[in-house]
């Protein structure tokens, strides 16, 4: 780390603190050239993730869109909001640890259809009907024969 008042090159560390719940670390230096002492922080570099859309549009990830298109499917039905974001958690997971800077919306669809099958299977069918967009009530059908054969 270079030193801001000789441009010295060494320094050391001589406290280290987490600041923001530890999403970053704040760390006392000592240059050890000239002795005097400075701050530094380190923060966690995130990766931007960007959503394409099955038009072919491109938009930055935005973890409310999956968390409202979830509460939607879940509307009266018995689902806590607290499991709602466990589902969104597990998603956001999946989604960063792909290292991927692009992710599909089909994929995205995906992953929240399997999350919603094992809460609640009523759910489930809203939400694929919609992301499906069952065009009648034969691919209605299909889908839900599906789900009751792998019952």
């Amino acid at each position: 780390m270079k030193c801001p008042y000789c441009d010295f090159f060494e320094s050391k560390v001589v406290d280290s603190r987490p600041i923001d719940d530890g999403q970053a670390i704040r760390r006392r230096r000592e240059c050890t050239k000239c002795g005097k002492r400075f701050t530094t922080y380190e923060n966690i570099e995130e990766i931007p993730l960007i959503v394409i859309k099955k038009d072919g549009n491109r938009q930055a990830y935005n973890r409310n869109k999956i968390l409202n298109g979830i509460i939607r499917a879940c509307e009266k039905r018995p689902v806590s909001i607290q499991q709602m974001e466990e589902i969104v958690d597990d998603i956001e997971k999946t989604l960063f640890n792909s290292m991927e800077k692009e992710i599909t919306t089909n994929y995205i669809g995906e992953l929240i259809m399997n999350k919603l099958k094992n809460v609640d299977e009523v759910s489930y069918v809203r939400f694929a009907s919609v992301y499906r967009q069952f065009k009648d009530l034969n691919t209605f059908m299909d889908e839900l024969e599906k789900l009751l054969r792998e019952k």
